[in-house]
């Protein structure tokens, strides 16, 4: 077994790393320092989307870095400008700000709701999210995220956050109905990933966003997780005919070179003005031609389409395989975000699967989340439902 290693690191011990350091990856594929090979079926928690250096960012961060990497946002920059227009392109949306993690785009969309909510004159805002969901591990973020033990520790919390039961457009009604005009925004998650891969229903999305307009509410969907093609829309929320006030992003955005975006339409493009928010390092030339190389790359190859097909037949696979297994309580998923739940603690998988050359990831203890790289082919594919079905079936032997 790889864990209880004695620590002989000076890097504050935040995470449980285990002791594999991966040495180069080309694709889905990692090596080690000892050459072993390894199937990423997890690519840095959905950030590697086009896998491992791909020769498009490679070459557009090399040329980038051999230019400019840094003036700051005093002034203007060529590369964070054609990646906003392309972004709202996409989404159809007005304006972005760049900064450098999900947690900082979600951090942006809060700051801009409490900023709409005092400039409408709304003394207490409340900003609306789901259990289950995670927005980051910034204090507000972390506040709005409906995860309970990551705030352990942490408080006084900022006020002004309500989280309600996802899925349940009965409850949401009377909970506009209690707190009214004080709801300011929702923030939402159309697929959960750290929960275990939760779909919200199509009909409640749909009701949320009524509510949000006869409201006045800004109707806030994060996509750092589920977005940037991995769905089968390059957003998520495309899928459900739906249109957001409020978008973030990061993640696989920039396929491993940090970068955050909150995408902003209508009224909430207006609400930040010069001085009211900012970051030295968002929108960098670097994070943003990486960017944009991964945007091309993904409209021009049939990237999206790809993660929805061959989402759904690893899904079919693995329904298949795993159907005469009652302790298999449920394999759901849209695109390439795939999550296999099980009826007890199977943390250990994470552990076996590596031993076994496949990086997966198991959350909420029970739920085996699979991230695999957008770029991945059926053969790959096929090597990831094989090795995990029989783990899975010898785990569930013992």
């Amino acid at each position: 077994m790889l864990n209880n290693v004695p620590k002989t690191s000076n890097v504050m011990d935040t995470y449980s790393s285990f002791p594999v350091k991966f040495k180069y990856g080309k694709g889905v594929w990692l090596y080690d320092e000892n050459g072993k090979k390894y199937l990423d079926a997890l690519c840095g928690i959905s950030v590697t989307n086009l896998g491992h250096c791909h020769p498009s960012v490679t070459s557009a961060i090399q040329k980038q870095a051999n230019e400019l990497l840094h003036t700051s946002n005093l002034y203007k920059i060529s590369a964070q400008e054609n990646l906003a227009k392309k972004l709202c392109q996409i989404g159809k949306m007005d304006n972005v700000f760049f900064s450098n993690s999900g947690s900082e785009a979600n951090e942006t969309a809060i700051k801009l709701a409490r900023l709409k909510a005092s400039k409408d004159g709304i003394k207490e805002p409340i900003i609306l999210s789901m259990s289950g969901s995670w927005h980051g591990r910034t204090l507000a973020t972390l506040t709005a995220t409906g995860n309970a033990k990551i705030k352990e520790g942490f408080g006084p919390l900022p006020k002004g956050f309500v989280c309600v039961k996802f899925n349940d457009t009965a409850l949401l009604k009377s909970v506009f109905d209690e707190y009214g005009e004080n709801i300011c925004a929702v923030i939402i998650e159309v697929i959960q990933g750290e929960s275990g891969i939760n779909l919200a229903a199509p009909e409640y999305l749909q009701n949320l966003q009524k509510l949000c307009k006869e409201n006045d509410s800004l109707f806030m969907v994060d996509e750092v997780q589920c977005g940037n093609g991995r769905c089968g829309n390059y957003f998520a929320f495309q899928k459900f005919d739906l249109m957001p006030d409020v978008v973030t992003t990061a993640k696989g955005l920039a396929n491993g070179v940090p970068i955050g975006a909150c995408l902003a339409k209508g009224i909430a493009a207006d609400i930040l003005t010069p001085g009211t928010h900012g970051s030295t390092f968002g929108g960098n030339p670097i994070a943003c031609s990486a960017a944009l190389a991964s945007i091309d790359f993904i409209e021009r190859n049939g990237i999206i389409q790809n993660a929805s097909d061959t989402g759904e037949l690893m899904i079919k696979k693995f329904k298949a395989k795993l159907a005469a297994q009652t302790d298999v309580v449920d394999i759901r998923g849209r695109g390439l975000m795939i999550g296999i739940e099980l009826n007890r603690d199977c943390s250990e998988l994470f552990q076996i699967a590596l031993e076994d050359g496949l990086l997966i990831n198991v959350t909420n203890n029970n739920i085996i989340r699979l991230l695999p790289p957008l770029i991945i082919s059926n053969f790959e594919a096929d090597i990831v439902v094989n090795k995990l079905c029989k783990l899975v079936l010898n785990f569930l032997k013992k």
